[in-house]
């Protein structure tokens, strides 16, 4: 009773705050902040990763960059985009990125199709890029003149997006790249060192004169590329970042976006960043008079942020929410010969598996072809992943871990399922210690036929086979005995086929029969009562 009146008395001055005070502190924000259901209980999202860096066929994920450098280093995957530029676009010198922006046109895209099919697919919300660290905003943008309505497929995409994600009633999010372009754009303003056209600069050193008579006139390069190096002061740096809240304010307002998603680390420019999140979440609260809103971001331990994890995932079960995003294979849609597959739907339904048993969600990236449709060979991935995860909805949507999240972990360390060598055992111990960039891919050793995780939900246990075949299997942590007190199995039937399971429940391990008969050919559910 003491606890029950002390939720009601803090819930009553949450509210007294915010009512009485219009400008809440980050802090404060913070202190009150609660993840809304629909995101805690969603597990799987889709996301478009997708802009006019998606027009060059080649040139790798960073194709505005890397289009003026003869010599990308280490950043191999960009190594194409300068050769590819001149071969397809013309010279940087007069044939730039903004050209390309203007090339990439859009033809194809349907919001309302893409929508309704990622939500067949059981996607519980959807994300667009709204801009990258090419600066370019996909929206009908007034503090960007270089924009998807003025510029190249002359189309409000966010706006689109957002009308669709309404209608078809899936909660919309935005992610935004924008806070890096200040020194990823500097190869703009550089020059062939050799060659022909050497000392000739490129077109980032153009001004807004120089598109008197061209397609781009009255346009201003500096509002895409920024001021030349040697220009720009302390002051103008301080106006860059002004803008960026007005454009993101603007964009999160403007189209009703219920969650915002930050590149890099920290908030993006710091304090506008934090500025940025605390007027979106303390007018969500005013709004609705509770918090349905998400700010997701790689932000440490903002307790108002969710945790996000590019290419990775936790390495335990997290007691708050968070995210780990991937793509098939790049994050744009490119034909590199270097841009290989690292997922196929079984390895993206081990990661959602993996994910969720330790309270996180998938956030699975859709490399859309510039014309804006889905390349085939990721479709038919798709239908499959579709097909699994509405097939194990119950142990899915709203599911909470276990208390442990598997077991017979690191199975693919046993000698019967892996021929890797010591080297190669050691590389893999140490990537399962991180998180960024952990993620299994194809090219990792497969799962062992024993090797599980867990969720629950409505007092049932759900056991996930990742790796099945038929046979027997032993689960130590279901034994009578074990340490995590599990109780006797009542019953045991496999999702998606309405049939009991044989098992033997012993004091140290519970024996679990696997059918050959299966819904599919990826992880297999089976749904355990009466041992919570």
């Amino acid at each position: 009773m003491k606890y029950i009146l002390s939720v009601v008395v803090f819930l009553m001055l949450s509210s007294t705050c915010y009512s009485q005070d219009e400008k809440p502190t980050w802090k404060e924000i913070q202190k009150q902040y609660k993840f809304p259901k629909w995101y805690t209980e969603a597990r799987f999202g889709i996301w478009v990763h997708w802009g006019a860096q998606t027009e060059p066929k080649m040139g790798g994920g960073w194709y505005a960059r890397h289009m003026y450098m003869e010599d990308v280093g280490k950043q191999l995957w960009g190594k194409n985009a300068y050769t590819y530029h001149q071969k397809t676009y013309g010279h940087q010198s007069e044939i730039g990125y903004k050209d390309v922006i203007n090339h990439w046109k859009a033809e194809n895209l349907d919001t309302d199709a893409l929508l309704k099919y990622f939500k067949s697919l059981g996607a519980k919300y959807f994300v667009a890029l709204a801009n990258h660290h090419d600066h370019f905003d996909n929206w009908n943008s007034t503090y960007q003149k270089w924009n998807s309505v003025n510029v190249g497929p002359h189309r409000d995409i966010i706006g689109e997006f957002s009308k669709s994600a309404k209608k078809y009633g899936v909660p919309f999010g935005v992610s935004s790249h924008d806070d890096r372009f200040l020194h990823w754009w500097l190869p703009a303003f550089g020059a062939d060192k050799t060659g022909p056209q050497k000392g000739v600069p490129y077109d980032g050193n153009m001004t807004k004169a120089d598109g008197k008579g061209k397609w781009w006139e009255g346009l201003d390069p500096a509002n895409l590329y920024g001021l030349p190096p040697e220009k720009r002061t302390d002051e103008w740096v301080e106006s860059v970042k002004k803008t960026w809240l007005k454009r993101h304010t603007e964009l999160v307002t403007k189209y009703n976006i219920d969650m915002v998603w930050f590149d890099g680390y920290g908030f993006p420019y710091k304090e506008y960043g934090k500025e940025l999140c605390r007027r979106f979440l303390a007018n969500d609260y005013k709004e609705h008079n509770k918090f349905t809103k998400v700010v997701v971001g790689k932000m440490g331990n903002e307790q108002a942020v969710v945790k996000d994890i590019e290419r990775g995932g936790a390495n335990k079960i997290l007691m708050v929410p968070w995210q780990g995003i991937t793509t098939f294979r790049t994050w744009f849609y490119k034909e590199d010969p270097e841009s290989k597959y690292k997922h196929n739907a079984r390895t993206i339904i081990e990661l959602l598996s993996d994910y969720m048993s330790k309270n996180g969600n998938l956030l699975l990236n859709v490399e859309l072809l510039p014309d804006g449709t889905i390349p085939p060979k990721q479709k038919d991935m798709l239908d499959d992943i579709g097909n699994w995860v509405n097939t194990n909805a119950e142990a899915i949507y709203a599911s909470k871990p276990w208390k442990i999240y598997g077991d017979n972990l690191n199975s693919f360390l046993n000698e019967r399922n892996s021929n890797l060598s010591e080297t190669d055992l050691k590389a893999q111990k140490e990537k399962a210690k991180k998180e960024q960039f952990n993620e299994r891919t194809l090219e990792s050793p497969p799962y062992g036929h024993n090797e599980v995780r867990f969720t629950t939900n409505n007092g049932i246990l759900y056991v996930i086979v990742l790796n099945p075949q038929e046979g027997d299997i032993e689960i130590p942590s279901l034994g009578i005995n074990s340490e995590y007190n599990a109780k006797s199995v009542k019953t045991i039937r496999m999702v998606g086929e309405d049939k009991s399971i044989q098992f033997k429940q012993q004091p140290g391990k519970l024996i679990l029969s696997v059918p050959a008969k299966r819904p599919n050919k990826f992880a297999t559910v089976f749904a355990v009562e009466g041992v919570l």
